[in-house]
């Protein structure tokens, strides 16, 4: 029979990454001591297989909440990423937010490459230096505007003019 008094507090880095098993119970029974919790954080950090966020899950939901607390203040100070829900909410927000970033920036080469086909299909020829104005623009409701003149568009000219003789 195994109790807390027979798993160890290891505090040596090398010793909790070759004994990730115990390590974790070793987290769960002396968690408060904050050199022990330091030397998962470093082990877990220098693992290179699929396992080590498993060991940072079990132990982080086993774990008293004052232990949990102290998970994530150290984990979040390394570069290794972090698994607990604390972490996961901060990290799927940066997931989400670039995830919107990807789907605007596609959808704007894919309006770039709508307008292209339009303009080629309507037999206008499209100069390398006005190719480059329409590929650089990222703003999707100026392609929009420039997509739906291109429809009618007798020149390329027509294309950029603004109702107000202004360009864009």
């Amino acid at each position: 029979m195994l109790g807390p008094d027979g798993i160890p507090a290891i505090t040596d880095p090398q010793e909790a990454g070759a004994n990730l098993e115990l390590m974790a119970m070793a987290v769960m029974i002396h968690g408060r001591d904050r050199k022990v919790v330091e030397a998962f954080a470093t082990a877990l950090s220098q693992q290179r297989d699929e396992h080590a966020p498993k060991y940072y899950e079990y132990t982080y939901s086993m774990s008293a909440p004052e232990v949990r607390r102290l998970l994530e203040e150290i984990m979040t100070s390394t570069d290794w990423p972090v698994y607990s829900p604390f972490a996961r909410e901060h990290f799927g927000r940066g997931r989400a937010e670039g995830k919107a970033e990807g789907k605007a920036e596609g959808k704007s080469e894919e309006a770039v490459k709508m307008l292209l086909l339009v303009l080629d299909a309507r037999g206008l020829d499209v100069p390398e230096d006005t190719r480059a104005r329409i590929t650089a623009c990222t703003d999707l409701a100026r392609l929009e505007t420039w997509a739906t003149r291109a429809v009618t568009a007798r020149t390329l000219q027509d294309l950029f003019n603004e109702p107000d003789g202004q360009h864009p």
